[in-house]
């Protein structure tokens, strides 16, 4: 693997970084010079990618969990502290989507998307950000969205979860800022994953104009998954020390018009 120094002697914490956007950031990290710890639900991808980068000479782990759930969040988060270290880096990128008419959403859709895309920020959150504050510094990267401020009709459950994950970042590096901790939020357009290409499927299944005409129009093209990762490296890396509290757009102007 041809490492440089922009990570060197960091641990990163990633969770959802089994496949798209996470698993593209696991890479590159490791290429950086960071040991990366991937946390993932899919136990098989994450080993998968965890290989493929010890393959090529760096470093890296998978870990199963849920990161919605408290106890299994507290026990891989131990298990990742014992092996590596504290933490240098978390990119809390677990997360889904429901593309649904707002009024067909049930209570219990609602209760499970929030959990799996703001509360496994909170648990993630409170889980590593004490590594963090025994060494004085530490950043934090949340993967926000367009749709945090760009609204899209079938997308009022997830835009929410969204605009929480703007302002969860924003509160948190304005609690704990003079403590050496940096946290901002990432937020692409539409991606060429298998997440953002089911998100568009189903958008127009609902009716809703997401033509390959429509894209180009908003932001040119689709955006690929090494875009929004090396947009989270700058915002974990000590390049952007002065960067907190933040949202990195990558949309290509998509959020501008």
């Amino acid at each position: 693997m041809n490492k440089s120094s922009r990570l060197a002697g960091k641990v990163a914490i990633i969770s959802g970084g089994a496949s798209g956007c996470g698993a593209a950031a696991a890479h590159l990290f490791a290429r950086e010079g960071a040991v990366v710890a991937i946390v993932d639900r899919n136990r098989e991808q994450a080993e998968t990618v965890a290989a493929i980068i010890r393959d090529e000479g760096g470093r890296a782990s998978a870990h199963h969990a849920d990161v919605s759930s408290h106890e299994q969040v507290r026990r891989v988060i131990a298990d990742i502290q014992s092996r590596h270290g504290d933490a240098d880096i978390l990119l809390n990128h677990a997360g889904t989507l429901i593309v649904k008419p707002f009024l067909e959403v049930e209570e219990r859709e609602w209760d499970w998307l929030m959990s799996v895309n703001v509360k496994s920020m909170y648990l993630m959150t409170q889980a590593v950000l004490p590594q963090m504050l025994r060494k004085g510094k530490g950043s934090i990267v949340c993967t926000s969205s367009i749709s945090a401020v760009c609204a899209t009709p079938g997308e009022v459950l997830y835009d929410t979860t969204k605009g929480a994950c703007h302002m969860f970042a924003r509160a948190i590096a304005v609690e704990y800022r003079d403590r050496g901790i940096r946290c901002n939020a990432v937020a692409p357009g539409f991606i060429r994953t298998p997440h953002g290409m089911r998100e568009l499927e189903d958008l127009k299944a609902m009716g809703v104009d997401a033509s390959e005409a429509v894209i180009i129009q908003q932001q040119g093209r689709l955006c690929e998954p090494e875009e929004v990762a090396r947009a989270a490296l700058f915002l974990a890396s000590d390049e952007a020390s002065f960067v907190n509290g933040t949202q990195l757009f990558v949309d290509n102007g998509f959020s501008a018009m």
